[in-house]
C-alpha cells in the first residue's frame, strides 16, 4: 500500500476527532496523560508540534511523525479501583463456596447435599484420568499451608499479650523435632530450672501452652481458649499456677511438667497436626496428677478447637467444668470414665 496515502488517511482522522468537540470535555489536554503512539515513515518535515484535544502531531527529521492519542473514558463509567474491587469480592464470594465439578451428576439435588455436609473433597470430577485443575490448585495450596503451620514460629507478642514466659524442649530445630518426638517429649535443663524459679509449687490447675505441629493452631485460638478457661476456672475458686509456653513440646511433655511442679491437674494447649481440610486445628489434653510413665490412656483430650469445629470460647468454658470433674472424681481418661459410672 502506498505510504503517502496511509499518511494522508490518518491526517483525516485526526482532523475529524479534534472537530468533535462533545469530547473535548471528558479529555482534558494534558501532556502527563498516557496515549497510543503512530509512526509516519515518509514524512521528512523539520521539527513541528501540533496540540489539540485529541491528538498531538509530532514532526522531525530523526524520529519522522509521532501521533499520540490519550486514553478514552466515559465520564458515567465506574471508576477503575471501584470496579476493581467488586471483581475482588464476587471473587471472594465464589472461592469461599464449594461447587461440584461433576458435569451433569445423576442426582444435583443429592450432590450438592452431600457437599454442603462436609468440608472434605467430595465431588470434585475429573478431566480424563487427572484432577481438574482448580481442583489440584486448591490442593496444593491447603498443604503449602500445613507445611507452614508445622515449620512455622508463635509470634512473641501474643506469648507477651498473654503474659506467657517461653521454655523448651530438648530439641534443636523442626527436622530433630519431626524425626525424634522422644525430644520433645522432655524439657532441656535450663527450662527444667527456669520453671523451678517462676513457676509456684504444688498448684491445684497448671495451664501450659504448646505449638506443637501448628504454630498457626495458636496464633489463631489459643487467645480465646486460654481467656475463656481462665475465666472458668476462677469462677470455680480453683488455684491456678504460672502459665507458661513450651517451643517445640510434644503431648507427654507434661510428665515432665508434674514431676517438678506437682499439679493436681495439668491442661495442656497444643498445636494437632494439620491436615488439607484444617491447618489451625487445636488440641486440649487433661491429666490427673502426671507423672513419668504414665500410660496414654489415663489422658484426656479436647480436639478439633477452630472456627470450623468446636468454637475456641465455648472450648475454654468446656475445659473449666471437665477439670472440675476431674478433681471431683481424682482421676482422668479411662479411670475417669470407669469412676463416672
Amino acid at each position: 500500500m502506498n505510504p503517502e496515502l496511509i499518511e494522508k488517511i490518518t491526517r483525516s482522522i485526526v482532523e475529524k476527532l479534534e472537530k468533535q468537540s462533545s469530547f473535548e470535555q471528558s479529555f482534558p489536554t494534558d501532556d502527563r496523560q498516557s496515549s497510543v503512539t503512530f509512526w509516519a515513515h515518509t514524512s521528512s518535515a523539520n521539527k513541528k508540534v501540533i496540540n489539540g484535544p485529541l491528538a498531538e502531531v509530532v514532526e522531525d527529521d530523526s524520529v519522522k511523525e509521532l501521533i499520540k492519542f490519550p486514553n478514552i473514558q466515559e465520564n458515567n463509567s465506574t471508576s477503575l479501583p471501584e470496579s476493581k474491587m467488586a471483581i475482588q469480592q464476587e471473587e471472594d464470594i465464589e472461592s469461599k463456596q464449594q461447587v461440584s465439578g461433576i458435569k451433569n451428576p445423576v442426582n444435583q439435588e443429592e450432590l450438592d447435599t452431600l457437599i454442603q455436609k462436609t468440608p472434605a473433597r467430595i465431588g470434585i470430577g475429573r478431566a480424563g484420568l487427572r484432577p481438574r485443575t482448580e481442583t489440584w490448585l486448591k490442593f496444593r495450596y491447603d498443604h503449602a499451608a500445613a507445611v507452614d503451620a508445622v515449620y512455622g514460629n508463635v509470634n512473641d507478642d501474643l506469648l507477651k499479650r498473654l503474659n506467657l514466659f517461653k521454655v523448651n524442649t530438648q530439641v534443636t530445630d523442626k527436622e530433630v523435632y519431626i524425626r525424634r518426638p522422644d525430644y520433645g517429649r522432655k524439657l532441656s535443663d535450663e527450662a527444667k530450672k527456669y520453671i523451678q524459679e517462676r513457676c509456684t509449687k504444688s498448684p491445684t490447675v497448671q495451664i501450659i501452652v504448646s505449638d506443637g505441629l501448628s504454630s498457626k493452631a495458636i496464633e489463631e485460638n489459643v487467645e480465646d481458649v486460654y481467656l475463656s478457661l481462665q475465666q472458668s476456672l476462677k469462677s470455680a475458686d480453683l488455684d491456678v499456677g504460672v502459665p507458661f509456653y513450651i517451643e517445640k513440646g510434644r503431648v507427654a511433655v507434661m510428665d515432665d511438667i508434674g514431676e517438678l511442679l506437682t499439679p493436681k491437674v495439668v491442661v495442656l494447649l497444643i498445636g494437632e497436626r494439620p491436615g488439607l481440610i484444617s491447618a489451625e486445628s487445636l488440641s486440649a489434653y487433661l491429666c490427673y496428677e502426671p507423672r513419668k510413665g504414665m500410660i496414654e490412656a489415663e489422658r484426656m483430650v479436647v480436639s478439633n478447637i477452630h472456627k470450623g469445629g468446636i468454637p475456641p470460647v465455648e472450648a475454654g468454658a468446656y475445659l473449666g467444668t471437665l477439670v472440675q470433674k476431674i478433681l471431683k472424681y481424682e482421676a482422668s481418661g479411662v479411670s475417669l470414665v470407669q469412676k463416672e459410672q
